[in-house]
């Protein structure tokens, strides 16, 4: 039998950031988001030779290991090993024998919340394989204990959500690691609006996002003035970005991510490099209207609001940095499963 997965990435619109402890847990967290036609992806093969093999293409590592309870974390493939383990260990399984390959649509660092969204993407192929009782905000809430409690990997909490529900939704952090996700109905012709209004550029640079956001955690501990008076604006663009985008309102969008820009930047130091700068600066002068990084900083993707009659201007202007642009559509529905059973006939000839 072949089990395969797949959960979207995502674009962060606005209070990026207010989602990560301890700032969520001393002033509660609101960020809006929406879920992009680009994905992470897995697919889990079972074997009967007594061994875990595993393709991670986006970390590029291949090796088996002999069939065990527990995966030593050993800094390869992390996020697989920390999935297996924990479902190993919360279903008192035995150990299990496999092959597992995953990838991605965008390349780690880029912003889109791709490491999130592929440990969301291989929960679900456990889902799927071993019949798993868990909804999209169980699967969320393991896909963040795993990441930032088993692992210990610096980050917020939105990522796991929008993966696992999917489309756009305005999400609320409160104490306790508490979450609730309200999705929004945009009607169709906003997002086409959207679209057509939006454009995402990759700077040519992935990005560790750790160094940064332990950064802005120090900040929010210390009370660091001017940095959490920041997160304060940054979260209550999220309340202004979802009326902004119930109405259709894309110019007040613009100014709203303008705005947030400037104060993301007072957050922590390297959330902007002159690499991003000179990005910024080049989508402006050539039409732009604004422009923000869309996960905590230093490189990955720019997400761009222009004028749709000056959208290839801008383009084109872009392209002469080195960098590229990735076309992009919004998604609905959130990560998904799904078995084959005849692997006589896996691709339908």
């Amino acid at each position: 039998m072949i089990i395969r997965s797949k959960a979207p990435l995502r674009l962060g619109l606005a209070g990026g950031g207010s989602d990560v402890s301890p700032y969520s847990d001393i002033y509660g967290g609101l960020v809006i988001n929406a879920t992009i036609n680009l994905y992470a992806y897995c697919t889990i093969e079972e074997t009967n030779d007594h061994l875990i093999t595993i393709d991670s293409f986006d970390t590029a590592h291949h090796q088996s290991y002999p069939a065990a309870e527990r995966l030593e974390i050993d800094g390869n493939a992390s996020l697989i090993k920390g999935v297996y383990n924990r479902i190993v260990k919360d279903y008192h399984l035995k150990p299990l024998s496999f092959r597992i390959t995953t990838y991605n649509d965008a390349p780690v660092g880029s912003g889109l919340g791709a490491s999130s969204t592929m440990v969301v993407c291989i929960i679900k192929a456990f889902i799927e394989w071993l019949s798993l009782p868990l909804g999209d905000y169980e699967v969320s809430r393991l896909a963040y204990e795993i990441e930032r409690k088993d692992l210990m990997l610096s980050g917020g909490k939105q990522d796991q959500y929008a993966a696992a529900f999917g489309g756009f939704n305005f999400m609320e952090f409160l104490q306790n690691d508490m979450v609730i996700v309200n999705p929004l109905k945009v009607k169709r012709w906003i997002i086409d609006e959207l679209e057509a209004s939006m454009l995402l550029y990759f700077t040519g640079r992935s990005r560790s996002s750790a160094t940064i956001i332990d950064e802005q955690r120090n900040n929010t501990k210390n009370n660091n003035v001017e940095a959490v008076e920041a997160m304060h604006r940054i979260k209550q663009s999220a309340i202004d970005t979802k009326l902004a985008i119930l109405k259709g309102d894309v110019n007040a969008f613009a100014d709203i991510v303008r705005e947030g820009w400037e104060y993301k930047k007072k957050m922590a130091s390297h959330i902007s490099t002159p690499m991003i700068q000179k990005a910024m600066d080049t989508a402006l002068a050539a039409g732009a209207k604004a422009g923000k990084v869309t996960g905590a900083g230093g490189g990955g993707f720019i997400m761009f609001v222009v004028d749709p009659t000056r959208k290839k201007e801008v383009e084109s202007a872009l392209r002469e940095l080195g960098g590229f642009i990735m076309p992009f559509n919004f998604s609905d529905g959130g990560a998904h499963g799904w078995k084959i059973y005849d692997t006589d006939n896996v691709n339908g000839f």
